[in-house]
């Protein structure tokens, strides 16, 4: 089972953040398969390698398939997002979870400043918290510092897609809309 598997079943908001670093790091190598093999493939453990490379090889097919060579996000990625914002709008509208809608509503303001950074095309909700994370990843990543302000704002918005993470996993396992009065009483944290 390759990274990305472990991760798409264990945590979708881990998954997701990393497949956007794949996306940036098979870009980093301009989409060369013979560099991603002997630079990064060859360092991994043995028993790994022959998976790694396949998939390797199918994300970097997929980003020139669709054209995400210089920017932009996978389907497979886009998908993920549909299915998160999905899930956080019927959240929003469900008297079961409360302490959903109030983790959000205290994200919210975050969210609003950064849509407004964002120029004349903001994501949507989710996408803009995940950006937010990406980015403050890459600035730590770069060993660029990272303002007090966006520190708080990164904060909350964790606790935000920890909560959405959460109920997104448990929605994997059961559907957590059916008639079932023990996954609402369920605290986030």
């Amino acid at each position: 089972m390759t990274i990305a598997e472990k991760l798409r079943r264990s945590n979708i908001a881990e998954y997701l953040l990393y497949m956007w670093h794949i996306e940036d790091l098979m870009r980093a190598y301009n989409l060369d398969l013979d560099r991603i093999e002997t630079e990064l493939i060859a360092k991994m453990p043995e028993n790994v390698r022959a998976e790694e490379r396949d998939w390797t090889e199918n994300i970097v097919k997929m980003m020139q398939l669709e054209n995400v060579r210089e920017h932009g996000h996978l389907q497979i990625n886009k998908n993920v997002l549909i299915r998160l914002n999905d899930l956080h709008r019927e959240l929003l509208k469900s008297p079961k979870f409360p302490e959903y809608g109030a983790e959000f509503y205290k994200t919210l303001p975050y969210i609003v400043e950064l849509r407004a950074k964002s120029g004349d095309n903001p994501a949507d909700e989710i996408e803009t918290c995940f950006n937010a994370l990406y980015g403050t990843t890459l600035l730590h990543m770069q060993g660029k510092e990272v303002s007090e302000g966006t520190k708080q704002a990164v904060k909350q918005i964790t606790c935000f897609i920890v909560a959405l993470t959460r109920l997104f996993m448990l929605n994997e396992q059961k559907p957590i809309f059916e008639d079932d009065p023990d996954v609402s009483a369920e605290p986030l944290a």
